[in-house]
């Protein structure tokens, strides 16, 4: 009877024994699994920032350099304010038509389709075909520019990564917001805008893959500006601000709210009054007529308003015109820029044109603040800084928008490499959001149309 007892209590000390190993055991292959999932997660992180910057960069320069080519050439001879919208326009259609499979271009909306369906990826093609299409429309005049197209194709470097391995299917929103993050960077010099923009307007929810890999993406990609030496898009001065100018600064937000909401309208309105023309490339002809009627009839608007008007600004900046007192002659020319360039900017995208709101809201919120400036000085003298008004106006028009604020604030401050005036631009970026938010709630990325 002694030797069954400790015969059974040896066979239970055994299996207690055994089932402890086999615990050890599982615990360990888990942890190791993990430890191969987070090793991948990094490398492909790292994959992913080095291309998606690679591409942010090298469109970015191609786009300066043609730009200003074709730019220069319009400008001495103006009929390739004509010709350089159709062909840009036609080209793209073509290579739409029949090397990028007829596919129509949805914009961001492409990647929160990806996002929010399991089944549902980016084809790798997106990527020469925004790159390309992206390019092409704003070195030939299209008024919008590329950095819908890079957001785009830089999330589908995600999307074909996450799609490589079964241990990546979990990570599928993560890798995307990497690729556009690391491209956001490459463009604006801003990592912190890169993570915000994913967040705030694609992903809207923090885990730890989203952390891990948008930042190795956005430090792969900061470095290789580091390494490029990439100079900010806008070189400003700008050494101070004043309390005084606080309500000048709230007035500006509401403005800013009031252009955003009439953009995102004029985008909506042509792209559903284009999408009835069953022709495409009667789109093109009559997009391409609006634009040229717009270079003859108003010709001091239109230098402002080929491409994505960086480079008007940057003329601003340097020439120092933003203290010259206001005329009514300056007055005019800003308020036909301000009611124009939405209406261009519509009028490219609804014709074929491949491009989003990024660059038109920086260039309308820059001649909202200037304007704006000019005019209090001019009939109030209230001494305020133009070139502040410029900044902030870029910042708060954007995140009215785009209803990102803190994207705005970062990725405004990156551009002038400046960050002097970050609690007037959180002021007028919060404001112009919420007066936008109260006339209208949608943005272009996130109205979805009634059937």
């Amino acid at each position: 009877m002694l030797r069954k007892r400790r015969f059974l209590f040896f066979l239970h000390n055994f299996a207690i024994q055994q089932r402890f190993q086999v615990m050890k055991t599982t615990a360990q292959i888990k942890k190791n699994y993990q430890l191969i999932k987070f090793q991948k997660l990094v490398i492909v992180s790292l994959l992913i920032g080095f291309l998606s910057a690679l591409l942010g960069i090298s469109l970015k320069k191609m786009t300066e350099h043609y730009e200003e080519i074709f730019f220069h050439q319009a400008t001495v001879n103006p009929f390739f304010y004509i010709l350089f919208p159709v062909f840009g326009l036609s080209v793209i259609y073509f290579l739409r038509e029949y090397l990028f499979k007829k596919k129509e271009n949805k914009g961001i909306k492409e990647v929160f389709e990806s996002t929010n369906s399991k089944t549902k990826n980016l084809p790798s093609y997106k990527i020469p075909s925004h790159t390309i299409n992206g390019l092409l429309t704003v070195i030939f005049g299209g008024s919008t520019g590329i950095e819908v197209s890079t957001v785009v194709a830089t999330a589908t470097i995600g999307s074909v990564a996450h799609q490589k391995e079964n241990i990546f299917r979990q990570y599928k929103t993560e890798l995307i917001c990497a690729g556009v993050a690391a491209g956001i960077t490459a463009l604006f010099s801003s990592p912190i805008a890169g993570i915000l923009f994913a967040l705030e307007v694609i992903s809207r929810k923090v885990t730890r893959a989203f952390v891990i890999a948008n930042l190795i993406a956005v430090s792969i990609a900061f470095g290789l500006l580091t390494i490029a030496k990439e100079e900010p898009l806008f070189a400003v001065s700008i050494t101070t601000w004043h309390l005084r100018a606080i309500p000048y600064f709230i007035l500006l937000g509401i403005l800013a709210g009031i252009n955003s909401v009439y953009l995102t309208k004029c985008v909506l309105f042509f792209k559903s009054t284009f999408a009835k023309i069953e022709t495409h490339y009667h789109k093109i002809i009559i997009g391409s007529v609006i634009l040229s009627i717009s270079l003859f009839i108003f010709p001091q608007f239109f230098p402002q308003l080929y491409g994505e008007g960086y480079h008007a600004i940057k003329k601003i900046i340097i020439s120092g015109n933003n203290q010259l007192p206001l005329t009514l002659t300056l007055a005019f020319t800003f308020i036909g820029i301000l009611i124009l360039k939405p209406i261009v900017t519509s009028v490219t995208l609804a014709s074929g044109g491949d491009g989003g709101v990024f660059a038109p809201s920086l260039f309308i919120g820059a001649f909202l603040g200037l304007l704006l400036a000019l005019v209090l000085n001019t009939f109030f003298d209230t001494q305020i800084l133009p070139i502040n008004f410029m900044v902030i106006g870029m910042a708060a028009v954007l995140s009215a928008s785009i209803h990102a604020p803190f994207t705005a604030i970062f990725l405004v401050c990156g551009l002038t490499n400046n960050y002097t005036l970050f609690f007037p631009i959180l002021a007028a970026c919060l404001i112009s959001k919420y007066t936008a938010k109260m006339i209208y709630p949608n943005t272009v990325y996130t109205f979805i149309p009634t059937a």
